[in-house]
């Protein structure tokens, strides 16, 4: 028997079982609120991300930007759309928008967590080629090459959610035992234990390794250069070379991020997988959540390009002020190596 501050849900599915679950009413009212802060603060982040990307010159000849501007629109993407019906679930405490809906958010949820992590993977593997293997990188990494990456990060993470979604391989629809719509069996199979491998182990898998290889050239590069360069050869592309490391580190602080947003669901689901804590995977899908937020803020906390990015969209006036000093010189990785995304 529920006590005054819980909630016995109850949900009938299409064979007439009921599952009840004891939800606390203070955790769905937490959890509506949260949805719809981050929702707002996801949609004004993101947007004024990637208007900022696409405005600033620095920034939009890198490569690695338009990765970054695909990471941000799948995170605009989820806000606006999942998170504010994430919202109707909780105050609800089901879900009253109806089936079509109910297809569509499972769709949008799992195709834009692939969407990421398939962008860190592709900012990964560039930083990876821009490090060690430079005399190739401007083969790769032209306007053309860059929009082929683009579409096939997108139309491969949706299209692995085309067998539930015409119901060959699983269903789209609502779990009763967390009357959230998300991705059910059918005939007794489902494909979300594949999706989880392929969608979310094996790019984490790759960015680990590639990190791991990152790490080692630039330590093996950094001690022959303090071994052979002169004073004056260890000056020639210093600037860039900084700049390349920040970015890099930069990229890596969101890939650890996103780690840790998602990985306590991935850990409910896991251990509670009969949902017998709900309070566990309420407060475990607020984290979730929280990694369509959170890049924003941690671009202009860490980085100094972006905040003078976001400078020039947020401040234009101020950010048209002459600074003194010196223009920096770039290096062929970031003048021919990333070209121009207009």
């Amino acid at each position: 028997m529920a006590n005054s501050s819980s909630i016995n849900i109850s949900f009938n599915d299409e064979h007439g079982i009921e599952a009840f679950k004891h939800y606390s009413r203070s955790a769905t009212i937490a959890a509506a609120i949260c949805a719809i802060i981050f929702s707002i603060v996801g949609i004004l982040g993101n947007l004024v991300t990637v208007i900022a990307l696409l405005k600033y010159t620095r920034l939009r000849r890198h490569a690695t930007t338009a990765f970054v501007i695909s990471l941000s629109v799948s995170d605009l993407i989820f806000s606006a759309v999942n998170l504010p019906l994430t919202a109707s679930r909780y105050l609800n405490e089901a879900w009253v928008l109806g089936d079509t809906l109910c297809q569509i958010f499972p769709l949008f949820f799992y195709g834009n967590v692939a969407v990421s992590l398939l962008s860190m993977v592709a900012i990964t593997i560039n930083r990876y080629v821009l490090i060690s293997r430079s005399d190739i990188y401007a083969v790769i990494y032209t306007t053309r090459g860059i929009v082929l990456m683009l579409i096939a990060i997108w139309t491969l993470s949706f299209s692995l959610l085309i067998p539930p979604l015409v119901g060959i391989w699983g269903t789209l629809g609502l779990d009763p035992k967390t009357f959230s719509c998300t991705i059910l069996k059918k005939n007794g199979s489902s494909p979300k234990k594949v999706l989880f491998v392929l969608g979310f182990i094996v790019p984490c898998v790759v960015i680990s390794v590639s990190y791991l290889c990152i790490y080692w050239r630039v330590r093996k590069s950094r001690k022959n250069l303090e071994a052979h360069a002169t004073g004056g050869r260890r000056k020639t592309g210093g600037f860039q070379r900084r700049e390349d490391s920040r970015v890099t580190r930069l990229m890596l602080i969101i890939f650890l991020c996103f780690l840790t947003c998602f990985m306590p669901l991935m850990l409910a689901n896991v251990i509670d997988d009969k949902v017998r804590i709900p309070i566990l995977h309420v407060i475990a899908s607020i984290l979730a959540w929280a990694s369509s937020v959170i890049n924003p803020f941690i671009y202009a906390g860490t980085n100094k390009l972006y905040r003078e990015a976001y400078k020039q969209v947020l401040c234009p006036v101020s950010s048209k002020i002459p600074t003194t000093g010196p223009k920096p010189t770039h290096s062929h990785s970031s003048k021919i190596s990333s070209p121009p995304l207009t």
